[in-house]
């Protein structure tokens, strides 16, 4: 009988579902909780300070997280794929879902430059600080960026990033749009009182209408930053030159640097 269990138990063992990360849960605004995925390296290489990066997915933020630490929502985004990545590197990645009050399709919606926001995740900073003893940078795709742009702006102390990434950042609103905070971009939060390291990253063949890699300069000249680089990536399976469309806006497109995630965060890690 003994004999007969073993392989059974392996078998079980092999086909348990993947943890993608530990579940962190944070006190946030108005007796709200906000849950992140905490994954990767958290102690660096040998003599070189730790680094974690708070991860700000775009569309409406809610990814779903379940108990593993994987999110059941948004999950092919550049992103998450690019976690992987980075922590081949030697960088821990909190992988950030929507509030308990926000758990829906439109998820963080206009809260994106609410300072109620910007608060949240300046706990989820220190939360990562305090655990990692290092660093803490804070980066945003897409809608994303709005967020993490929001919170370099706000934060002070133990609670503000010590850099900032911004990919396929949003930077052309749409006013007349029937929900008001489509109108909202990076440009609606203070940019000029952001003085930690910015790297602005997109992609020549984007056509997404919100974020049009040829803007870049235009953040770079207003914040602050003690380091400050615009890279704008070429190549990849999509042609440049398509009419601009919000279709253009989703994954497997340049908007999320499909097939390019290597390239991309190996530039992430250099900057950090």
């Amino acid at each position: 009988m003994l004999a007969l269990a073993a392989p059974r138990l392996a078998q079980a063992e092999e086909s348990s579902p993947p943890v993608c990360g530990e579940v962190v849960t944070i006190e946030t605004h108005q007796g709200t909780t906000t849950r992140y995925s905490l994954a990767g390296p958290l102690a660096g290489r040998a003599g070189a300070t730790p680094i974690a990066l708070l991860m700000l997915i775009g569309g409406g933020g809610y990814l779903k997280l379940d108990d593993r630490g994987c999110p059941q929502l948004l999950n092919r985004n550049s992103l998450v794929r690019m976690s992987p990545l980075l922590h081949g590197a030697g960088i821990a990645t909190a992988l950030v879902d929507a509030p308990s009050d926000m758990r829906s399709d439109e998820g963080l919606g206009g809260f994106r430059i609410a300072a109620e926001h910007a608060d949240d995740l300046g706990r989820i900073v220190a939360d990562l600080r305090a655990r990692t003893r290092g660093q803490v940078w804070i980066v945003g795709h897409s809608r994303g960026t709005i967020s993490a742009a929001g919170a370099a702006a706000r934060l002070t102390g133990v609670a503000a990033p010590d850099g900032m990434v911004l990919l396929s950042a949003m930077m052309v609103g749409d006013a007349r749009a029937r929900k008001t905070w489509v109108a909202q971009t990076v440009f609606s939060v203070d940019l000029e009182a952001i003085r930690a390291p910015v790297l602005v990253i997109g992609h020549a063949a984007d056509n997404c209408l919100r974020s049009p890699a040829a803007l870049m300069d235009g953040i770079t000249a207003k914040t602050r930053g003690t380091r400050q680089q615009t890279v704008t990536v070429t190549g990849g399976p999509v042609a440049p030159g398509r009419v601009p469309g919000l279709a253009a806006c989703e994954v497997r497109e340049p908007h999320d640097f499909v097939d390019q995630e290597a390239e991309v965060a190996a530039g992430i890690a250099r900057f950090v």
